[in-house]
C-alpha cells in the first residue's frame, strides 16, 4: 500500500457540515488566542517556497533511494492538505500545489514527532484536509519508492474553515463545480489542467499573432452605440455623461477604425456581451478574437486562420488529432471550402428545390418555422437557402469546413462579391457541427455602408431587436478612406471546447453566468 492512501477501516458516520465548520471555527480560535500570548501567527505570510511538486518530481523522481539519500537536498514546500495518515509517533500526508505534471502537483510529506517536536507534532494531528501547510525537509524515497519529503518542521499557514469535499466522489453536482469552481479546481485535477490548457492556447495566439504582425490593441467595452454583429446588447447608464450605454457586442467598428488611422494589422482578444439565451454553446459573456489586416481579402483571411487554429491545437495538446464526444477531428488535412448552395447540395437532397422560394417556404414549415415568428413569405430566396442551411447542415459539419458566399442582406459590414452580385466574400468556419468563427473582406465603401446601415436601422424599427444601429462616426471615418482590409472573428471559447473535448461551454469558463443563488 502506498503512504498516501487512507487505512481500510470502516467509514466513519457522516458528520453535520455545521458542525465540522464549527469544530474548525474553533481550531482557529484557538490559534487566534495563541497569537495574543504571542504564540505564533494565526494566519502567517512570511513564508515562501523554494519547490514546487512537478520541479521535485522532475528533478529527483528518477535517483534511486540511496542516491537521494547522499545528495541530501533540502526543500521548502506549501500547498493544501488533500490528505493525511495518522500513525502514532509519525504521520504521512500529502500537499497539492499549483504545479501540473505526472504529480498532480501533489507531494508526500512524512512528519514524525521526535523530528518536528512532540507539541507541533500534536498540533499537526488536529490539522485538517484543507488547511494550507508548509513542510521544509530532505527529499527522500519512502519503502514503496514514493518521492517524498521527510520534514523537519511543518507549519499551518491558512486555517481552512469549510471541509473538503469527500476525496474519492469530488463534486457531484455539476452546478455546484460551476458555482464553486474553486472547490472544482482544488478536487478535480482535470479540471484544472483543462483551464491550463486554455491560457497556454490563449498566450500561443496571442504569440501567434504579434510573429505575424499584428498590434495588439484594446477598445472600448462601453459603446455609445452597439456595433459590429448583429444581437440584442445589455444595457447600462454612464452617470457623469448622463446618457444610455451599451456593453460591447463586438469590437469590430474600432478595430476598423484604426485600420482607416494607418494600423494596417491589428487584433484583440476581447470580452464582448450579448443579452441573450444562455446553453451548452452560449454564455452572455465571451471571449473573442478579431483581427483585421490591410490589404487582405477573405480568402487571404481562411488560409492564416486555418494556420492559426492548428497552432492553438499545438499549444494546448500537441496534436493535430483531436477527439471530440468521443469522435475523431482531423486538423491536420486542408480545410474544406464550400458555399452554403454546394453544401446544402453535399449534405441533403434539396436538389433544385434550393433555388425554388416556394420549395424552401414548404421545407422550412415542416422543420417547424412558422410565418408569424419567422416571415417567411417576406424573405428572400437568398435568406432563406441560409435558414435551410443552417436547420439542415450545420450540424453535420463535424471536419473543418468554411462556409462561404453569404448574402449581403445578411451581412451588412461585408464587402460584396464583384462577380457574384447578391452575395459577399464571407466565410463562417464550421467544426463538430458549430460555428466557430465568422471572416470577410471589409466593406469600405462609405456609401455603401451607410446604405447598409439604413437597411438595418428599417429592420430595427420594424421589430428585429438584433439589427444594427447607425453608426455616424463609423461612416465618418470609412468616409477618410480605409485600404481593402480582411477582418475575423474567432470564438475562443467555443474554441477551447474542442481543443479541451469538454462538452459544455461552461466548463472552460472559469466563472460562467449562472441564476443568482437564493
Amino acid at each position: 500500500m502506498s503512504e498516501n492512501t487512507s487505512v481500510a477501516t470502516p467509514a466513519p458516520a457522516p458528520q453535520d457540515e455545521n458542525q465540522l465548520i464549527q469544530e474548525r471555527r474553533e481550531k482557529l480560535k484557538a490559534l487566534r488566542q495563541a497569537q495574543l500570548e504571542g504564540k505564533g501567527v494565526a494566519f502567517p505570510n512570511d513564508y515562501q517556497p523554494t519547490h514546487k511538486a512537478e520541479q521535485l518530481f522532475a528533478e529527483y523522481d528518477a535517483h534511486d533511494t540511496e542516491i537521494l539519500a547522499g545528495m541530501n537536498v533540502t526543500v521548502k514546500v506549501a500547498g493544501r492538505m488533500m490528505l493525511k495518515r495518522v500513525m502514532g509517533k509519525a504521520s504521512f500526508c500529502t500537499l497539492q500545489d499549483a504545479s501540473f505534471g505526472s504529480s498532480g502537483g501533489r507531494i508526500q510529506i512524512y512528519v514524525k514527532g521526535e523530528d518536528v517536536g512532540a507539541d507541533l507534532y500534536a498540533a499537526f494531528k488536529h490539522w485538517d484536509l484543507g488547511d494550507i501547510v508548509a513542510a521544509e525537509g530532505v527529499v527522500f524515497k519512502t519503502r514503496t519508492g514514493e518521492l517524498s519529503i521527510h520534514a523537519s518542521s511543518v507549519r499551518l499557514l491558512t486555517k481552512s474553515l469549510r471541509p473538503m469535499p469527500d476525496k474519492f466522489h469530488g463534486i457531484n453536482d455539476q452546478e455546484v463545480k460551476y458555482r464553486q469552481r474553486y472547490i472544482d479546481l482544488m478536487t478535480d485535477e482535470s479540471s484544472r489542467k483543462r483551464f491550463v490548457a486554455r491560457s497556454k492556447a490563449v498566450s500561443g495566439i496571442r504569440d501567434f499573432m504579434v510573429q505575424h504582425g499584428f498590434l495588439e490593441v484594446e477598445t472600448p467595452m462601453l459603446h455609445p452605440i452597439p456595433g459590429g454583429a448583429n444581437a440584442k446588447p445589455f444595457t447600462t447608464h454612464h452617470n457623469a455623461l448622463d446618457q444610455q450605454m451599451f456593453l460591447r457586442i463586438a469590437p469590430e467598428l474600432y478595430l476598423k477604425r484604426l485600420i482607416v488611422g494607418g494600423f494596417d494589422r491589428v487584433f484583440e482578444i476581447n470580452r464582448n456581451f450579448r443579452n441573450e439565451g444562455i446553453s451548452v454553446r452560449h454564455n452572455p459573456e465571451f471571449t473573442m478574437m478579431e483581427f483585421y489586416a490591410a490589404y487582405w481579402n477573405y480568402q487571404d483571411l481562411m488560409a492564416f486562420t486555418e494556420q492559426l487554429v492548428r497552432d492553438a491545437a499545438i499549444k494546448a495538446g500537441d496534436s493535430l488529432q483531436l477527439s471530440y464526444g468521443g469522435k475523431p477531428v482531423d486538423l491536420a488535412k486542408p480545410f474544406e471550402r464550400l458555399t452554403i448552395i454546394e453544401a446544402i447540395a453535399k449534405y441533403t437532397d434539396a436538389g433544385e428545390g434550393v433555388f425554388d422560394t416556394a420549395w424552401l417556404i414548404n421545407a422550412l414549415r415542416k422543420l417547424g418555422h412558422t410565418e408569424a415568428k419567422h416571415h417567411l413569405s417576406t424573405r428572400s430566396l437568398a435568406s432563406l437557402q441560409v435558414m435551410y442551411f443552417e436547420e439542415t447542415v450545420e450540424d453535420k459539419l463535424w471536419n473543418p469546413t468554411f462556409i462561404c458566399e453569404h448574402p449581403v442582406e445578411i451581412s451588412p459590414l461585408a464587402r460584396e462579391s464583384d462577380t457574384k452580385p447578391g452575395v459577399t466574400e464571407r466565410f463562417e468556419l464550421y467544426i463538430t457541427g458549430r460555428e466557430f468563427g465568422n471572416g470577410f473582406s471589409e466593406l469600405n465603401d462609405a456609401e455603401d455602408q451607410a446604405a447598409r446601415f439604413h437597411a438595418q436601422t428599417a429592420a430595427k424599427d420594424a421589430g428585429d431587436d438584433e439589427a444594427m444601429y447607425y453608426d455616424h462616426d463609423f461612416v465618418r471615418a470609412l468616409e477618410y478612406g480605409m485600404p481593402p482590409t480582411g477582418g475575423c472573428g474567432i470564438g475562443i471559447d467555443r474554441l477551447m471546447m474542442l481543443l479541451t473535448d469538454s462538452a459544455s461551454i461552461r466548463d472552460i469558463i472559469l466563472f460562467p453566468a449562472l441564476r443568482r443563488e437564493a
